[in-house]
């Protein structure tokens, strides 16, 4: 949750430089001078290292042993951030992140925890791991949640729409997981053990989340029930209890969803691609008020068993596990808009993965 909520999002503020000289807002004890406020210090980090192409700046705002996680598993160490943020840029020189929103919670005492959205633009004149430059303008999605303190990020979970940028680039997904797995199984990149998914234990049913103890809108169990209520227990006539009527939904793979019709059959199609779903919320936390309204950051798991039909193939039997983010816009106790992120090709990885090993 927020320890500190703020009025209402205006997204005129993001991303404007503001001067060394501004008076400081709140208190960032161990952060450079220069920032304001904890979201002026992710803007302006981001921008300086990716646009300003001042890859120095991660000596400065990166901690040497940085993890960083994605869909794709786990990365470690600042040397490796900036190896691969060299890579990106390379490829795509013109880039530029327009920052659209950062939710944030904590302090400079215990940390600053921030969800910081993104749409990543620029031109693909340089070589990616997708193959040769192709001139495409791309326009790529994406959220970073960071931990930091004493201006160094010592923790970030990044979620990217991936499918968006490969599509973008004129390559035909399937094909492209395929060829990218058939390389791994040369270089002898195993596939990981296959466990259980618990979404229920035997025969019972999915867990049933404690009673409100409070008649105050409490955002995080908001958001928490509805993962819950809608993904878990399957309950999704519950939509008209979480979101509003002409609700929007930005999702993967450039998916906009308006109303509940729309993101019924998202849900419905992806449920029956991997029936025994699970989806566990890791992290949450928000800014706002009842009067303006609330965004939520959350921070989750989504695990199944690829065994139906559907955009991904014949069953492969291939146990996926993804990690996204989603942003929510809640008002008068209704979801209004929601940036759904996850990264759908190294799903589609993952299934070519078992396919391969199967064969």
């Amino acid at each position: 949750m927020s320890d500190q909520p703020v009025d209402f999002f205006d997204k005129g503020d993001i991303g404007k430089q503001i001067p060394p000289s501004t008076t400081r807002s709140q208190s960032l004890r161990g952060f450079e001078d220069t920032y304001v406020d904890i979201v002026d210090y992710i803007i302006r980090v981001t921008h300086r290292i990716w646009e300003e192409h001042d890859l120095a700046y991660l000596y400065d705002t990166y901690q040497h042993n940085v993890v960083i996680w994605t869909s794709e598993g786990l990365t470690y160490s600042r040397e490796t951030v900036m190896a691969n943020s060299a890579k990106t840029q390379s490829a795509f020189p013109d880039i530029r992140l327009f920052g659209d929103d950062v939710i944030w919670a904590g302090n400079d005492e215990d940390g600053f925890h921030t969800s910081h959205r993104i749409m990543w633009v620029g031109h693909n004149t340089g070589y990616t791991v997708y193959g040769p430059p192709t001139g495409k303008k791309i326009l790529r999605p994406g959220v970073a949640n960071c931990v930091a303190k004493n201006n160094y990020i010592y923790y970030e979970w990044i979620a990217r729409d991936e499918m968006s940028l490969v599509l973008q680039l004129g390559y035909d997904p399937h094909e492209t997981a395929r060829r990218i797995v058939e390389q791994e199984a040369r270089n002898k990149i195993g596939v990981p053990p296959i466990g259980e998914i618990e979404r229920i234990a035997g025969q019972t049913t999915p867990p049933v989340l404690p009673p409100k103890t409070s008649i105050e809108f409490d955002p995080e169990d908001f958001v928490r029930r509805m993962f819950n209520d809608v993904w878990n227990w399957r309950r999704v006539s519950a939509l008209n209890q979480y979101y509003a009527t002409n609700q929007i939904v930005h999702a993967a793979a450039g998916r906009e969803m308006y109303g509940h019709g729309d993101l019924r059959a998202f849900i419905l199609s992806t449920i029956a691609s991997f029936t025994d779903l699970m989806m566990t919320v890791d992290h949450v936390y928000w800014n706002g008020n009842a009067k303006d309204g609330y965004r939520v950051a959350s921070r989750w798991t989504l695990q199944g068993t690829h065994d139906g039909h559907g955009i991904y193939g014949d069953p492969s039997g291939a146990r996926v596990r993804i990690m996204g983010i989603s942003h929510h816009h809640i008002k008068n106790e209704k979801i209004t808009e929601e940036w759904m992120l996850f990264d759908e090709f190294a799903m589609l990885k993952q299934i070519y993965r078992a396919k391969l090993h199967n064969t």
